[in-house]
């Protein structure tokens, strides 16, 4: 083919190429547009059941709510969920499959600490937001923290300030903690210690117990913990521990003589184990689920109830508000890249049964609150009395503090 041959051809040819290369990115653009926007969720389901139990129920009526509602940007959403059984590297074995192969757009999840930092490590090296749901570790916003991880519920450090302002009022002036030996425990303990030293300088912590995660025994810890001769105790043991810990403090004769500080015991998953044996008189972090008459929580109390004819745990809450978060996130940003997520929800102002919270700039932690208290009985039953709700963005540190501890590169 001779020069002005091909010139003509080319010529030709171009508007039919153009086009075809046009048609092909409107074809790209339209099965896009069609695609579910996916969210990746992974947790303890079948080791921790009585808090993912109610979690898994609190983001499935949040995603049926949007789904029903049109859903987001016009597609509709999916949720994919995996079990990491309590264990970092199972979590991040599907971290991987859902970030590589089901092309998840946003992560969330995490029940234990150790789980979360696992999470929050991948999303840091994919460039994948993380919504850091239950993991209540400081590290993961503040010492390990980074650009795509933010977390949901009120952190170690939030939940001891919360508790610190109780304790300050107490006469004790010897404690002793009892703690499970991983990052969730360590990290309560020292908060704990760091908070209630600034308010109350004459105390002094006289002896920590570190029990392994589901292996207290409960009958050593306490013998231990009362040979030191405290005035008072911090515990921060959940679950199964707390039952075992309960039940020899009862019987012992411990509890309800010496006091007790103690974070979480006061949420309906372990209230719901207590039964009768609720420590009476017990300063707890927890959930009264039935006594909170704001209208966010009434209505979605009677919706969760009408959807799963159950009342609603301190789980149930957090699957909700974890999925609220995110559907806030993509909406303002209007969009699902990770990068145009990070900034839409830094300040993100979001709702959630407990009220109306937001994820602060400077190190991506929810101001989303908690109920603070004491357990009592009506009935057989444990229960939480004289309580207040502590909004989380009046027990968080000041910029000062975080910048001290967050990576520099983090905040950027």
């Amino acid at each position: 083919m001779n020069r002005l041959l091909l010139e003509k051809h080319l010529k030709s040819t171009k508007p039919a190429l153009l086009s075809g290369v046009l048609l092909a990115a409107a074809l790209s653009t339209q099965a896009a547009s069609n695609q579910p926007i996916k969210i990746g969720e992974i947790n303890s389901y079948s080791t921790m059941p009585q808090f993912t139990q109610p979690y898994r129920q609190g983001w499935q009526l949040a995603l049926e709510e949007v789904n029903q509602a049109g859903g987001l940007l016009g597609r509709k959403v999916e949720v994919v969920a995996r079990d990491d059984a309590g264990k970092p590297e199972e979590a991040l074995r599907h971290a991987i499959e859902l970030t590589s192969r089901e092309k998840v757009d946003v992560l969330a999840g995490g029940y234990l600490s150790n789980v979360g930092l696992a999470l929050s490590d991948h999303a840091q090296k994919n460039r994948k937001v993380y919504v850091a749901s239950e993991p209540l570790t400081d590290a993961i916003v503040w010492d390990k923290g980074n650009r795509y991880t933010f977390r949901l519920r009120p952190s170690t450090y939030m939940q001891a300030a919360m508790l610190v302002d109780e304790a300050a009022k107490m006469p004790a002036k010897r404690w002793a903690t009892i703690a499970p030996n991983y990052e969730y425990g360590q990290s309560a303990v020292a908060s704990f210690k760091e908070l209630l030293k600034a308010k109350r300088p004459d105390v002094e912590f006289v002896g920590d117990q570190w029990p392994a995660l589901g292996k207290l025994e409960a009958g050593t810890t306490l013998q231990a913990t009362m040979q030191t001769r405290p005035d008072a105790i911090f515990n921060v043991t959940f679950g199964a521990d707390l039952a075992k810990l309960v039940r020899e403090g009862n019987q012992r004769g411990i509890f309800p003589k010496t006091p007790v500080v103690s974070m979480l015991s006061g949420e309906p998953e372990y209230l719901d184990v207590l039964k009768d044996e609720t420590p009476k008189g017990w300063i707890v972090t927890g959930y009264p689920w039935d006594q909170i008459d704001s209208r966010e929580h009434a209505s979605f109390a009677a919706n969760y109830y009408r959807r799963f004819k159950e009342y609603p745990k301190v789980g149930s809450v957090v699957g909700y508000a974890t999925l609220q978060a995110i559907f806030a996130g993509i909406k303002k940003a209007s969009s699902t890249d990770s990068e145009k997520l990070v900034t839409a929800l830094r300040g993100l102002k979001f709702s959630t049964p407990f009220g109306p919270a937001e994820f602060r700039a400077i190190d991506h932690q929810s101001t989303m609150g908690a109920y603070v208290g004491k357990l009592d009985m009506v009935g057989n039953k444990g229960t939480m009395v004289q309580w207040r709700y502590a909004d989380g963005k009046a027990y968080l540190p000041d910029d000062a503090y975080v910048k001290a501890r967050r990576p520099a590169e983090a905040m950027k």
